[in-house]
Formats: structure tokens, C-alpha cells, sequence
């Protein structure tokens, strides 16, 4: 009788792990989709430039469709003015050893640490990693996430100054934001 007893226990708890068990899943990004749209400005607001960068690759990873984690690779090579697309003026300037320094620095990453998910909504707040020209440093975002259709959209700022971003004139520089914009649009 005793034998029977553990023989039901040890079954009942393994039909009970089994149904709770969580559902994990891997989402590659379709970098081809994904962008990540960057506004920057002077500091009075005299004017500012918006532009593109593209993904390289990426993946979000899920458990029980809730984020767990992200990591990306952006291409910094890929970094246009929009609607401006004459790989000059601002844009040359970016790429330059001052700014971006894209042909040292090619790629720069998010590797998220921590996410919390807000019940009922859609939405997630992110803590990451952010490593540009090789300075990494930690980011705070919110993202909403379409299950249906796919996507994560996140809005943030970066202050460009912790990452060494700096123009080589000190008079143009303080002319600059420090606040750089990045609205992110992924598509898995």
C-alpha cells in the first residue's frame, strides 16, 4: 500500500511539473525590416537632423510570450540622413572619428539585463547595455510588444557625451544636444 502511495505522489507531481513548465522561445529579428530612426538637435532647437541606422542581426528571447532578453547588433555603417540621402554634410561628419568613428567602431550592441513586464499591457521596461564605439553603458527604455504581429517599438534617449561622442570644435559642440533620440522599430 505504502508503494502505491509514493508510485501516485511521484506521478501526480510530475503531471503537475510538466503542466507548468514554461514555454521558452528564441525570436531572430528580420533585419531587414528593423530600423532604428536617431534625431539630433542643437541645443536651442535651431534645427536637427534625423536619420536611419539598420540592424545586423538580433534576437529576443521569450518565455511564455513575455521578454526575457535581447541582444542586437546594429550596423554603424549603415547610418543615413533622412530624407537627405547624399552621404554628406551631417552625415560625414558622424561617421568621423569624433562622432561615431564607424570605420574603428562598426557595430554597436544592446544586450538587455533586465526586463519587467507590466501586467495587462503590452508593455515591458528594459534595462540594457549599450556599447558604441566601444564605451558601454546602461540604458533605461520601454518597449510595447505586438505578439500578433511581431514587433517591438521603443522610444529612448542617450546623453551622446558618455559614449565620447564629442564634436573636435568645443564651440560647435556646446551648439549640440547632448540628448540623441532613438525610436526603435523591430520586426521578428
Amino acid at each position: 500500500m505504502q508503494k502505491l502511495f509514493i508510485t501516485l505522489m511521484i506521478l501526480t507531481s510530475t503531471m503537475v511539473t510538466s503542466q507548468v513548465q514554461n514555454k521558452a522561445a528564441t525570436h531572430a529579428l528580420d533585419h531587414q525590416k528593423s530600423v532604428l530612426h536617431w534625431k539630433g538637435s542643437y541645443t536651442f532647437n535651431i534645427s536637427e537632423h534625423n536619420g536611419v541606422v539598420y540592424f545586423k542581426q538580433g534576437e529576443l528571447t521569450t518565455i511564455d510570450d513575455q521578454i526575457t532578453g535581447g541582444s542586437f547588433v546594429i550596423n554603424m555603417l549603415s547610418i543615413d540622413n533622412v530624407p537627405n540621402s547624399d552621404h554628406k554634410g551631417p552625415i560625414k561628419h558622424l561617421k568621423d572619428p569624433d562622432f561615431f568613428d564607424v570605420y574603428k567602431f562598426p557595430e554597436a550592441r544592446i544586450v538587455f539585463t533586465s526586463v519587467t513586464y507590466y501586467p495587462n499591457t503590452n508593455t515591458h521596461e528594459i534595462y540594457a547595455d549599450l556599447t558604441i564605439k566601444g564605451i558601454t553603458q546602461n540604458i533605461k527604455f520601454y518597449a510595447d510588444i505586438d505578439g500578433i504581429k511581431k514587433t517591438m517599438k521603443a522610444h529612448f534617449k542617450i546623453d551622446r557625451t558618455r559614449w565620447g561622442i564629442t564634436y573636435n570644435n568645443k564651440a560647435k559642440d556646446k551648439a549640440i544636444s547632448d540628448a540623441v533620440e532613438f525610436r526603435a522599430e523591430l520586426y521578428f
